[in-house]
């Protein structure tokens, strides 16, 4: 379908743009691209890690685009003013969204496992992928974010993974809409919560989503989720989580700061269960990622024993490192799901909290901001600290009427330690000032690569500072 075509990827560094460049590339298809990020000077080794793989790289300004062929890939919210897209429209070049691109591959696939819902879809999908390449199936698998189980020296941005078998497993997106694009086979929905979209749309959306596939595996332990499906009268369905009605159960949960131990309960058996990666989200994961395995052929036995193997993704309540007594952990949370997910994880054992919070866009504040400052306020301890900075911007028009300093105030209204400093440096300095033995100092924020390195930097001044 896409060999000896002609790709150009219009932000090919993002989360979703560069796995699926991977996936045609390593399919036979031409693959080039541009990134304002390249044109920036910012994050050179993954496009160093695009350029090993055979793409080529160009500044953002149209020269990558030479002919009519080639098949320009870019958001649909992209201006038409950028040189790019004013250059393939001069050319004439189709033009799909990375949506459009990757539903059409994924719904030309014999066999496809597509896991939706608010929260955990990456580490779902890399759950899946996981014990589904253990059972031999080889799949094809597109993720956002990396997975360190396929990530080598070789290939440190591991979000996809090309097979050679008959089987397609990707996330998919909720966010745009984009999710009506796909027809799966299976049909993991995790969870529905408040997000980018309001819950009317979302239960639209995912309504038509379970109702599309074969088989779809659903969370009994979600509200929402229990609420959508129950008048859809669905066949071939499985549920899963904690709860007795649950068709793939956990029961006997042993928590630990850095994983847990459970019995899982399916196909009639009970197995015991140790997992590498913590908190209870996390086994509501694993049972969302073993429901779909069984759901395409694998025996509970064989999905246990590759879960237990499974070391997570980056980003993911991803430890950093230690130093001077202080942990540093970098996380995707952005949505009050997720937040709470990994707050719920860390408060679950002894020791002071720093969280430092980028929020993900200036829109995300106006749609969750309430609801981020209640779990903020809810979960954090009077000890606990809350710092954000501005939220993530890379240019182009936006309403910047409501900001970061919206939530550090309800939240230091509650009662709880909340500070808006705009500058991320400076973030970053008071963060340092705070620090002591004993404390987590946990990163969150998404659509910013550069997340890491800010970890990454505050743990080698803590090591300084402790030698």
């Amino acid at each position: 379908m896409t060999k000896n075509k002609s790709y150009f990827f219009c932000g090919i560094g993002g989360s979703g743009m560069l796995p699926l460049a991977m996936i045609l590339r390593e399919g036979g298809a031409q693959v080039s691209g541009s990134d304002r990020a390249l044109d920036q000077g910012r994050l050179a080794a993954k496009f160093e890690y695009l350029e090993a793989a055979g793409i080529g790289l160009h500044h953002q300004d149209g020269s990558g685009l030479h002919s009519g062929d080639q098949i320009l890939v870019a958001s649909a919210a992209i201006e038409d003013s950028v040189p790019d897209i004013a250059k393939a429209h001069a050319l004439g070049c189709k033009r799909m969204t990375r949506a459009e691109l990757l539903a059409q591959l994924f719904n030309a696939a014999p066999r496809s496992v597509a896991i939706g819902g608010t929260s955990g879809k990456s580490t779902v999908t890399g759950m899946a992928g996981w014990i589904l390449t253990c059972a031999g199936a080889d799949p094809t698998i597109m993720n956002g974010g990396i997975m360190k189980n396929f990530a080598s020296a070789d290939a440190p941005f591991a979000s996809a993974r090309v097979g050679g078998g008959d089987l397609f497993v990707s996330e998919v997106d909720e966010s745009d809409g984009s999710i009506a694009l796909y027809t799966p086979q299976v049909a993991v929905l995790n969870n529905i919560s408040l997000d980018h979209k309001s819950l009317p749309e979302l239960r639209q959306l995912f309504g038509k989503f379970a109702q599309t596939a074969k088989s779809t595996i659903w969370n009994a332990d979600d509200i929402e989720t229990v609420a959508l499906l129950a008048p859809l009268h669905l066949t071939g369905d499985i549920s899963f989580g904690f709860s007795d009605r649950a068709d793939i159960r956990a029961t006997q949960i042993v928590d630990s700061p850095l994983g847990s131990r459970f019995t899982l309960t399916a196909q009639g058996t009970a197995l015991p269960v140790n997992l590498q990666v913590p908190g209870r989200h996390n086994i509501s994961n694993a049972l969302a990622a073993i429901a779909a395995a069984m759901a395409v052929g694998v025996n509970a036995p064989a999905a246990a024993a590759a879960m237990e193997r499974f070391t997570g993704l980056a980003r993911r309540f991803d430890i950093v490192g230690i130093a001077g007594g202080v942990t540093v952990i970098d996380d995707f949370g952005h949505n009050p799901d997720k937040i709470a997910a990994t707050l719920a994880t860390l408060k679950a054992f002894p020791g002071r909290v720093i969280v430092f919070f980028q929020p993900h866009g200036y829109g995300p504040i106006r749609v969750m901001g309430q609801e981020l400052a209640q779990v903020f306020a809810r979960m954090l301890g009077r000890d606990d600290h809350l710092i954000l900075c501005d939220p993530v911007y890379f240019g182009g028009s936006v309403d910047k009427s409501i900001g970061s300093a919206s939530i550090t105030d309800a939240v230091h209204a509650a009662g709880r330690n909340a500070q808006y400093i705009p500058n991320r440096d400076e973030c970053g300095r008071r963060i340092i000032e705070l620090a002591k033995s004993g404390d987590r100092i946990v990163i969150m924020g998404a659509r910013d690569d550069t997340l890491s390195a800010f970890a990454a930097d505050l743990l080698g001044q803590l090591v300084k500072a402790s030698v």
